[in-house]
């Protein structure tokens, strides 16, 4: 009797200490690993449109040929406009696209008189019309935030006037002239469809000349290079 009373103790033990290892385990056991974070990234890609507005500061020399007369400055004026494009966000990081501008401006100054070798008094004046630039774009994207450089074409419309204080003769002529095109910004989304972006580009031209009837044989030549800085706002499709 003895016997079996104490056998009966020592299963109860090892069940009891089975249920107490067990009650252990599950009370030591970790807690579920807390569910991933997702982050919300923005989307650059897609066709976009948009207006600019800002200044810009053409440095330039208007040359007549036949008396070598030269007025040389530089001047600035208000620039405003729109734009086109498309960007391809080829990585989370990285954006592609192209975009085309159109502004106008006010660009625009008279010289002062200058003596020619032949003693005539002459005065110049240039102005620019209007700008259009056609780019390709490159950008560093961190999340809604983008950092871009272009680099592309552009294409200006100039007139350009001379006039002949003493004899009272004045020559006037516009002309579409290209060059290349270079620059930077950052843009910043700030709802999933409306961007702003502030922009610094230069434009480099090439020289352009026409013939004059001031003198026979004679000719002026523009010269010019503009720099722009503009802010801008794109609503992206």
């Amino acid at each position: 009797m003895k016997g079996t009373w104490g056998s009966s103790l020592a299963a109860f033990l090892v069940i009891a200490s089975s249920s107490a290892f067990a009650a252990d385990l599950l009370v030591r056991k970790a807690p579920p690993p807390p569910p991933p974070v997702i982050v919300s990234v923005y989307n650059w890609t897609g066709f976009y449109i948009g207006g600019n507005l800002g200044g810009a500061w053409a440095s330039g020399t208007l040359t007549d040929n036949f008396t070598d007369a030269r007025f040389t400055g530089n001047h600035s004026g208000f620039i405003g406009g729109g734009q086109i494009g498309y960007n391809w966000q080829v990585a989370p990081q990285f954006v592609l696209g192209v975009e085309g501008m159109f502004d106008g401006t006010s660009i625009g100054k008279s010289s002062d008189t200058v003596t020619a070798v032949n003693g005539d008094v002459l005065q110049g004046s240039a102005h620019t019309n209007w700008l259009t630039t056609v780019a390709g774009r490159a950008g560093y994207a961190a999340n809604n935030w983008l950092f871009y450089g272009k680099g592309g074409g552009g294409w200006v419309n100039n007139s350009a006037t001379v006039t002949d204080v003493t004899t009272g003769i004045s020559f006037t002529n516009s002309n579409t002239n290209s060059g290349w095109l270079a620059g930077a910004g950052i843009e910043y989304g700030f709802t999933p469809h409306w961007t702003m972006k502030v922009e610094y580009d230069h434009l480099g031209l090439r020289n352009w000349t026409h013939a004059s009837p001031l003198f026979v044989g004679d000719t002026i030549t523009l010269s010019r290079q503009i720099n722009m800085g503009t802010v801008g706002v794109n609503y992206k499709f």
